[in-house]
């Protein structure tokens, strides 16, 4: 590995496509796109990339064993912590299929997995310790993602290999979130909020750094996810390149990637399948968001396909501390997938959903472009939230099961501004869009089933 982004593009029709993504390289330099937005380039490069030193450690020396039935979880933590104790490299998981508990990335580790290497996340909840994480946007402690990180920085998971979680099935059970939210309004504090013994259950996610700064995820596929897949959460620099997500499962809330209050994220060249959202941009939950108040911002999407059923680009419900500055560009919708566009929050959630741009986004759409919904779920309090402005160009559809566009803002609160130009949305189910509460309404060299909006 040469420490760079190393990659052949082809630009076909004012479109950069990634040709062939490097899947094992770790980066100092940012990708080479070329995006519609300077503010988004500007993005790309300020996000930093990790870069390790040119050190091997095969977790074959530690023990390990890629017979399918072997417990390699202390394995694989010697392996990493030897790493890092000696300032850092790569920790190289060969062919085969190697039985794991959590795995715990360390500062200044990639944990690289080669062709044909196997993580099989197990069984046993006991290999999953208990940690602090974010359960639908509210701090608790739970039993650990699949992979975990806790103020580290410099971290990598890259690589051809798979991440398998389809063990971990028999435990990682349970959506309890009123439980939590009745901790939430005792005042009971983070730490404090333990689930595994308490009689209630939330499940796990599968690759969630927390609180870390400069973060890869690059290469591998996740396979048989039980919740959540990729979920950073209050990080800095985080660049997701060339990973496949599962959709093929058939549990639900299975999100492609969750970036979680996070600031400078970088997700491209990706095939993000799940039986959810493929992108949800969140930023916490009601109060505890509110306590923590950490947006979600400065977030570049490039070069992926979408096969999710909900959204492509999905912002909230877990909104509260805020979302702003999403550039999402060359995105080829397939499958069930329901908007390209969908953000959702109440007057209970709060926050804002600002300055969201999407560009060349074509594709099937099981029902609309654009779904702004300010009254998610019917639940309401005092804090009103913020849409707008947002913006779609150059886009196109095959498909729309219902109107293009269903855009509400609140009596007391606009969306401030919506403007489409330079698109063509054919297979429209109906011509009737939903546009109230909208200041700074513009459609531009826009047609709906061949006729101008």
């Amino acid at each position: 590995m040469d420490g760079r982004f190393s990659r052949r593009w082809l630009i076909k029709g004012g479109l950069v496509v990634a040709a062939s993504p490097l899947l094992a390289s770790t980066a100092s330099a940012a990708p080479a796109l070329k995006l519609p937005w300077p503010e988004a380039d500007d993005i790309v490069a300020r996000t930093k990339r990790p870069v390790f030193p040119d050190r091997t450690f095969s977790v074959l020396d530690f023990g390990a064993k890629g017979d399918g039935k072997t417990d390699n979880t202390a394995a694989i933590k010697k392996a990493i912590e030897t790493a890092n104790a000696r300032g850092g490299g790569h920790v190289v998981v060969p062919k085969g299929t190697f039985v794991t508990g959590a795995v715990y990335l360390k500062s200044d580790v990639d944990l690289h997995l080669t062709a044909g290497a196997v993580l099989k996340f197990g069984s046993d909840a006991s290999k999953f310790p208990n940690v602090l994480t974010r359960y639908e946007g509210i701090e608790c402690v739970n039993r650990s993602p699949m992979i975990y990180a806790y103020q580290e920085s410099n971290i990598a998971v890259t690589g051809p290999g798979t991440l398998d979680a389809a063990d971990t099935a028999s435990w990682n059970k349970g959506k309890d979130r009123e439980y939590l939210e009745s901790l939430v309004a005792k005042g009971i504090p983070p730490e404090k909020r333990i689930i595994p013994g308490s009689g209630h259950a939330m499940r796990s996610t599968f690759v969630e750094p927390y609180s870390c700064d400069t973060v890869l995820i690059q290469g591998v596929a996740l396979k048989n996810p039980v919740f959540w897949q990729l979920h950073p959460t209050l990080c800095r620099n985080v660049t997701i390149d060339g990973v496949r997500t599962d959709a093929s499962t058939a549990h639900s809330n299975t999100d492609a990637c969750d970036p979680e209050s996070c600031d400078h994220v970088v997700i491209v060249n990706s095939h993000l399948g799940a039986h959810d959202d493929n992108i949800a941009l969140k930023a916490g939950r009601d109060a505890d968001g509110r306590r923590i108040g950490v947006p979600c911002r400065n977030i570049v999407v490039a070069n992926c396909v979408m096969d999710g059923n909900w959204g492509a680009i999905t912002c909230g419900s877990e909104q509260t501390g805020g979302i702003s500055d999403v550039y999402a560009y060359n995105l080829t919708v397939t499958g069930e997938t329901k908007y390209a566009l969908y953000v959702k929050s109440n007057t209970l959630r709060g926050g804002y959903t600002e300055n969201v741009n999407l560009d060349s986004v074509s594709g099937t759409f099981a029902r609309s472009i654009v779904y702004v919904l300010p009254d998610y779920n019917g639940q309401t309090g005092t804090d009103v939230p913020r849409f707008g402005p947002f913006t779609i160009s150059d886009s196109a559809s095959t498909k729309c099961g219902r109107a293009a566009f269903d855009v509400r803002g609140l009596p007391n609160s606009h969306v401030r501004g919506l403007r489409v130009r330079d698109c063509r949305f054919d297979g429209v189910a109906t011509r009737e869009n939903v546009l109230k509460n909208i200041d700074d309404l513009r459609f531009e060299n826009t047609t709906v089933n061949g006729e101008p909006v």
